[in-house]
């Protein structure tokens, strides 16, 4: 579950993935993760269903409380959610914890990874073909700017087709395209990105672990 994007960085192509739930005409729901560097505001969406139902449940069960950002890549992700990072010693390796359970996938064509967006780690597509997502390990978007050149380049590798608004945001906030279709998105940022930045910005060892642990002191369900 650490590498989450190791085969796509050698060049793995997509492949068939399961289309979202239908999901119901509700509202978002939105998450504020306080952190020892800052607070970021989450917003879930409701098409998401499974993925958006169990982590309104961790956030009430306390369940991210102590846990660490275990891995931070800049201008990629930060990734946090691994139950075994609350008590972790220093160069500890991390990123193969959970609840215990996986999620089925549930990847909508809306959903994409553009900056900002909060998706579920999972492990290889070699032991986990249908992609179903850990339950716990969440990572934030940070990406970078693509240029049309380089995303026609994408298209060709990855066998896929980017719509307008993909291209729009991929161009212009930036992201990591190569991840589409690979990992259900099931939320975004909408204010803390800065913070986002900085935890993606702190020196790390060779495992892309923060020298310095930066810590999820809590989450709670607000309002917008």
């Amino acid at each position: 579950m650490r590498r989450i994007v190791l085969a796509l960085l050698l060049g793995a192509f997509l492949i068939t993935s399961p289309a979202c739930s239908q999901g119901r005409k509700s509202k978002p729901t939105y998450v504020l993760i306080k952190t020892t560097m800052g607070d970021i505001k989450v917003k879930l969406y409701p098409r998401t269903i499974h993925h958006t139902q169990n982590f309104i449940k961790l956030v009430k069960d306390h369940y991210y409380d102590g846990v660490l950002f275990h891995r931070v890549i800049p201008g990629f992700v930060i990734q946090g959610g691994d139950p075994e990072s609350k008590n972790a010693q220093p160069g500890q390796l991390l990123g193969n914890g959970g609840p215990g359970y996986t999620i089925p996938a549930e990847i909508c064509p809306e959903y994409f990874h553009k900056r900002g967006a909060l998706a579920m780690a999972r492990e290889g597509d070699q032991v986990n073909p249908t992609r179903r997502s850990s339950g716990s390990q969440f990572y934030i978007v940070v990406g970078k700017v693509y240029t049309d050149q380089e995303l026609n380049m994408l298209e060709k590798r990855l066998n896929t087709k980017f719509t307008p608004e993909q291209r729009k945001a991929y161009t212009t906030i930036g992201g990591t395209p190569f991840l589409d279709g690979q990992y259900t998105v099931f939320g975004e940022v909408v204010e803390g990105m800065d913070v986002v930045d900085k935890i993606a910005n702190v020196e790390r060892d060779n495992n892309d672990r923060p020298k310095q642990d930066v810590k999820i002191l809590s989450m709670q369900i607000v309002k917008k």
